[in-house]
Protein backbone atom coordinates (compact mmCIF):
# COMPACT_ATOMS: atom_id res chain seq x y z
CA UNK A 1 0.00 0.00 0.00
CA UNK A 2 1.16 3.58 -0.60
CA UNK A 3 2.33 5.66 2.38
CA UNK A 4 -0.22 7.50 4.46
CA UNK A 5 -0.82 10.94 3.00
CA UNK A 6 -3.68 13.42 2.97
CA UNK A 7 -4.49 12.66 -0.67
CA UNK A 8 -4.22 9.89 -3.22
CA UNK A 9 -0.83 9.80 -4.89
CA UNK A 10 -0.88 10.50 -8.63
CA UNK A 11 1.21 8.55 -11.15
CA UNK A 12 1.92 9.47 -14.76
CA UNK A 13 2.72 6.48 -17.00
CA UNK A 14 4.43 7.50 -20.25
CA UNK A 15 4.40 4.32 -22.32
CA UNK A 16 3.39 3.69 -25.95
CA UNK A 17 2.89 -0.08 -25.62
CA UNK A 18 -0.87 -0.06 -25.14
CA UNK A 19 -1.19 -3.39 -23.32
CA UNK A 20 1.70 -2.63 -20.98
CA UNK A 21 0.35 0.83 -20.21
CA UNK A 22 -3.11 -0.59 -19.50
CA UNK A 23 -1.67 -3.28 -17.25
CA UNK A 24 0.36 -0.76 -15.28
CA UNK A 25 -2.64 1.55 -14.91
CA UNK A 26 -4.82 -1.28 -13.62
CA UNK A 27 -2.28 -2.52 -11.09
CA UNK A 28 -1.40 0.95 -9.82
CA UNK A 29 -5.10 1.69 -9.34
CA UNK A 30 -5.52 -1.60 -7.46
CA UNK A 31 -2.67 -0.38 -5.25
CA UNK A 32 -4.70 2.72 -4.39
CA UNK A 33 -3.04 5.19 -6.75
CA UNK A 34 -4.51 7.61 -9.29
CA UNK A 35 -3.07 7.09 -12.78
CA UNK A 36 -2.85 9.05 -16.03
CA UNK A 37 -1.38 7.52 -19.20
CA UNK A 38 0.41 9.21 -22.10
CA UNK A 39 1.65 7.44 -25.21
CA UNK A 40 3.90 10.20 -26.56
CA UNK A 41 6.26 12.86 -25.22
CA UNK A 42 3.85 15.53 -26.50
CA UNK A 43 0.91 14.06 -24.56
CA UNK A 44 3.10 13.70 -21.47
CA UNK A 45 4.26 17.31 -21.69
CA UNK A 46 0.64 18.47 -21.95
CA UNK A 47 -0.41 16.49 -18.86
CA UNK A 48 2.62 17.75 -16.93
CA UNK A 49 1.74 21.34 -17.81
CA UNK A 50 -1.83 20.88 -16.62
CA UNK A 51 -1.29 19.12 -13.29
CA UNK A 52 1.26 17.72 -10.87
CA UNK A 53 2.23 14.10 -10.24
CA UNK A 54 4.02 12.27 -7.46
CA UNK A 55 5.93 9.80 -9.67
CA UNK A 56 6.51 9.56 -13.43
CA UNK A 57 7.02 6.17 -15.10
CA UNK A 58 8.85 7.04 -18.31
CA UNK A 59 9.64 4.75 -21.22
CA UNK A 60 12.87 5.56 -23.07
CA UNK A 61 11.67 4.84 -26.61
CA UNK A 62 8.54 6.79 -27.63
CA UNK A 63 7.01 7.45 -31.07
CA UNK A 64 7.85 11.17 -31.12
CA UNK A 65 11.08 11.27 -29.11
CA UNK A 66 12.82 9.67 -26.19
CA UNK A 67 12.51 9.64 -22.43
CA UNK A 68 16.05 10.92 -21.90
CA UNK A 69 15.21 14.22 -23.61
CA UNK A 70 11.86 14.61 -21.86
CA UNK A 71 13.43 13.98 -18.46
CA UNK A 72 16.25 16.46 -19.15
CA UNK A 73 13.70 19.10 -20.20
CA UNK A 74 11.70 18.56 -17.01
CA UNK A 75 14.77 19.00 -14.83
CA UNK A 76 15.86 22.10 -16.77
CA UNK A 77 12.45 23.64 -16.02
CA UNK A 78 12.85 22.91 -12.31
CA UNK A 79 10.45 19.95 -12.22
CA UNK A 80 12.00 17.39 -9.86
CA UNK A 81 9.13 14.91 -9.75
CA UNK A 82 10.69 11.45 -9.23
CA UNK A 83 11.18 9.67 -12.57
CA UNK A 84 11.52 5.92 -12.97
CA UNK A 85 12.70 5.05 -16.48
CA UNK A 86 11.72 1.91 -18.35
CA UNK A 87 14.24 0.80 -20.94
CA UNK A 88 14.97 -2.18 -23.15
CA UNK A 89 18.61 -1.12 -23.14
CA UNK A 90 20.58 -3.07 -20.57
CA UNK A 91 24.09 -1.70 -21.09
CA UNK A 92 25.72 0.25 -18.21
CA UNK A 93 26.23 3.27 -20.50
CA UNK A 94 22.51 3.48 -21.24
CA UNK A 95 21.66 3.19 -17.56
CA UNK A 96 24.10 5.94 -16.65
CA UNK A 97 22.69 8.09 -19.45
CA UNK A 98 19.28 7.75 -17.84
CA UNK A 99 20.68 8.94 -14.52
CA UNK A 100 22.50 11.80 -16.24
CA UNK A 101 19.23 12.96 -17.78
CA UNK A 102 17.86 13.33 -14.25
CA UNK A 103 16.05 10.03 -13.68
CA UNK A 104 15.79 8.84 -10.09
CA UNK A 105 15.66 5.15 -10.94
CA UNK A 106 15.36 2.77 -13.87
CA UNK A 107 14.11 -0.69 -14.76
CA UNK A 108 15.19 -2.84 -17.69
CA UNK A 109 12.45 -4.54 -19.71
CA UNK A 110 11.13 -7.13 -19.21
CA UNK A 111 10.62 -6.50 -15.51
CA UNK A 112 8.51 -7.97 -12.73
CA UNK A 113 5.45 -5.89 -11.93
CA UNK A 114 6.05 -6.25 -8.19
CA UNK A 115 9.54 -4.81 -8.67
CA UNK A 116 8.14 -1.69 -10.33
CA UNK A 117 5.45 -1.35 -7.65
CA UNK A 118 8.13 -1.60 -4.97
CA UNK A 119 10.13 1.17 -6.58
CA UNK A 120 7.08 3.41 -6.92
CA UNK A 121 6.23 2.84 -3.25
CA UNK A 122 9.82 3.65 -2.39
CA UNK A 123 9.68 6.98 -4.23
CA UNK A 124 6.40 7.86 -2.51
CA UNK A 125 7.84 7.00 0.93
CA UNK A 126 10.93 9.08 0.24
CA UNK A 127 8.82 12.07 -0.84
CA UNK A 128 6.62 11.72 2.25
CA UNK A 129 9.69 11.47 4.49
CA UNK A 130 11.35 14.53 2.91
CA UNK A 131 8.21 16.63 3.41
CA UNK A 132 8.12 15.75 7.10
CA UNK A 133 11.85 16.12 7.76
CA UNK A 134 12.79 19.22 9.74
CA UNK A 135 15.16 21.44 7.75
CA UNK A 136 18.77 21.36 8.93
CA UNK A 137 20.75 24.46 9.67
CA UNK A 138 22.55 26.03 6.72
CA UNK A 139 25.99 25.12 8.08
CA UNK A 140 25.19 21.43 8.60
CA UNK A 141 23.40 21.10 5.28
CA UNK A 142 26.45 21.83 3.13
CA UNK A 143 28.97 19.13 2.24
CA UNK A 144 32.46 20.02 0.99
CA UNK A 145 35.12 17.62 -0.24
CA UNK A 146 37.89 18.07 -2.77
CA UNK A 147 36.66 20.57 -5.36
CA UNK A 148 33.03 19.71 -4.66
CA UNK A 149 30.32 21.57 -2.76
CA UNK A 150 26.84 20.10 -2.22
CA UNK A 151 24.16 22.34 -0.72
CA UNK A 152 21.38 19.97 0.29
CA UNK A 153 19.01 22.74 1.36
CA UNK A 154 19.25 24.63 -1.95
CA UNK A 155 19.36 21.46 -4.07
CA UNK A 156 22.60 22.73 -5.66
CA UNK A 157 26.04 21.26 -6.28
CA UNK A 158 29.27 22.18 -8.04
CA UNK A 159 32.64 20.61 -8.79
CA UNK A 160 35.71 21.74 -10.72
CA UNK A 161 34.14 25.16 -11.24
CA UNK A 162 30.95 23.87 -12.88
CA UNK A 163 27.39 23.64 -11.58
CA UNK A 164 25.93 20.15 -11.25
CA UNK A 165 22.29 19.12 -11.30
CA UNK A 166 21.50 16.31 -8.86
CA UNK A 167 18.26 14.41 -8.46
CA UNK A 168 16.67 14.10 -5.03
CA UNK A 169 17.81 10.50 -4.81
CA UNK A 170 21.40 11.45 -5.64
CA UNK A 171 21.25 14.15 -2.98
CA UNK A 172 19.91 11.65 -0.44
CA UNK A 173 22.66 9.18 -1.33
CA UNK A 174 25.31 11.87 -0.82
CA UNK A 175 23.65 12.87 2.45
CA UNK A 176 23.77 9.28 3.69
CA UNK A 177 27.42 8.95 2.74
CA UNK A 178 28.17 12.23 4.55
CA UNK A 179 26.39 10.99 7.69
CA UNK A 180 28.50 7.82 7.68
CA UNK A 181 31.98 9.08 6.80
CA UNK A 182 34.59 6.33 6.71
CA UNK A 183 32.14 3.53 7.45
CA UNK A 184 31.80 0.61 5.07
CA UNK A 185 28.21 0.63 3.82
CA UNK A 186 26.71 -2.47 2.27
CA UNK A 187 24.56 -2.23 -0.82
CA UNK A 188 21.72 -3.68 1.25
CA UNK A 189 22.03 -0.90 3.83
CA UNK A 190 22.05 1.76 1.12
CA UNK A 191 19.00 0.28 -0.59
CA UNK A 192 17.12 0.15 2.72
CA UNK A 193 18.05 3.63 3.94
CA UNK A 194 18.33 5.71 0.74
CA UNK A 195 16.01 3.92 -1.70
CA UNK A 196 13.79 2.69 1.18
CA UNK A 197 13.69 -0.73 -0.46
CA UNK A 198 13.76 -3.62 2.02
CA UNK A 199 14.74 -7.16 1.00
CA UNK A 200 15.54 -6.03 -2.53
CA UNK A 201 18.05 -8.28 -4.35
CA UNK A 202 19.21 -6.02 -7.22
CA UNK A 203 22.34 -4.30 -5.90
CA UNK A 204 23.34 -3.08 -9.37
CA UNK A 205 21.10 -0.07 -8.77
CA UNK A 206 23.52 1.16 -6.10
CA UNK A 207 26.55 0.47 -8.29
CA UNK A 208 25.23 2.58 -11.16
CA UNK A 209 24.48 5.52 -8.89
CA UNK A 210 27.99 5.39 -7.42
CA UNK A 211 29.41 5.35 -10.96
CA UNK A 212 27.39 8.50 -11.61
CA UNK A 213 28.71 10.25 -8.45
CA UNK A 214 32.28 9.35 -9.38
CA UNK A 215 31.84 10.84 -12.86
CA UNK A 216 30.57 14.05 -11.29
CA UNK A 217 32.91 14.52 -8.34
CA UNK A 218 36.09 12.47 -8.78
CA UNK A 219 39.15 13.98 -10.53
CA UNK A 220 39.77 10.51 -12.01
CA UNK A 221 36.57 8.44 -11.87
CA UNK A 222 38.43 5.22 -12.65
CA UNK A 223 40.67 5.82 -9.62
CA UNK A 224 38.24 7.21 -7.02
CA UNK A 225 39.49 9.06 -3.95
CA UNK A 226 36.19 9.89 -2.22
CA UNK A 227 33.60 7.27 -3.14
CA UNK A 228 35.56 4.10 -2.49
CA UNK A 229 34.69 0.46 -3.10
CA UNK A 230 34.96 -1.91 -0.15
CA UNK A 231 35.64 -5.42 -1.39
CA UNK A 232 32.93 -7.87 -0.42
CA UNK A 233 30.81 -5.16 1.24
CA UNK A 234 29.89 -2.09 -0.77
CA UNK A 235 31.21 1.47 -0.50
CA UNK A 236 32.53 4.09 1.87
CA UNK A 237 32.87 7.86 1.63
CA UNK A 238 36.17 9.57 2.53
CA UNK A 239 35.82 13.36 2.14
CA UNK A 240 39.52 13.86 2.84
CA UNK A 241 40.45 11.69 -0.10
CA UNK A 242 42.03 8.90 2.00
CA UNK A 243 42.58 5.57 0.28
Amino acid sequence: MPPETSRIARILVVEDEVHLAAGLKLNFELDGLAVEVAGTTRAAARLLSESTFDVIILDVMLPDGDGFTLCSELRARGNFTPVIMLTARASPDDRVRGLESGADDYLVKPFALEELLARVRSQLRRTHWERRREPATAASDILRFGDAVIDFDRHEASAFGASIRLTRLELDLCRYFAANVGRALSRKELLENVWLLANYPNSRTVDNFVVRLRKLFEPEPSQPRYFLSVRGTGYKFQPGGER
